[in-house]
């Protein structure tokens, strides 16, 4: 078996990514998940979050919006509507994207139409700030 897989990140505007890797970790809907080469297949859908990446000791990360991830043992795709690398986050406009969803989220509930929107707003924010405090 392969000590490595690739990893591929796929918006609807680029490939962001295209590298083999040791393992890797993101966060679905239902929490926090890690992939290594050899992996039992499966499709998930992805919380905004994190995506940290590892081969050898270079490392990466970024910041993804909702999407899907499909493992398989040799391959995994990531495709979400938005990612960024360290090195493209502007963190003054994360920064004032948070304080809007945060602002948004206050006027509603969980049963408002606009609650994923506005949650996945302020969750997207509060990653692209980790990554780049972490990758700056």
């Amino acid at each position: 078996m392969a000590d490595t897989f690739l990893l591929e990140i796929v918006t609807p505007y680029r490939k962001l990514l295209s590298q083999e890797v040791e393992e890797m970790t993101a966060t679905g809907q239902e929490g926090e998940f890690g992939v290594l080469a050899g992996h039992s297949p499966f499709l998930t859908i992805l919380k905004p979050g994190e995506i940290s990446y590892k081969k050898g000791s270079e490392s990466g990360m970024l910041a993804i919006s909702r999407g899907y991830a499909e493992v398989l043992p040799d391959k995994t795709t990531i495709l979400v509507d938005s990612a960024e690398m360290a090195n493209e986050i502007d963190a003054e406009a994360a920064r004032r994207d948070l304080a809007k969803a945060e602002e948004a989220l206050k006027g509603l509930t969980t049963d408002d139409a606009a609650y994923q929107s506005a949650s996945d707003a302020y969750e997207l924010a509060q990653a692209k700030l980790r990554v780049k405090e972490k990758r700056g």
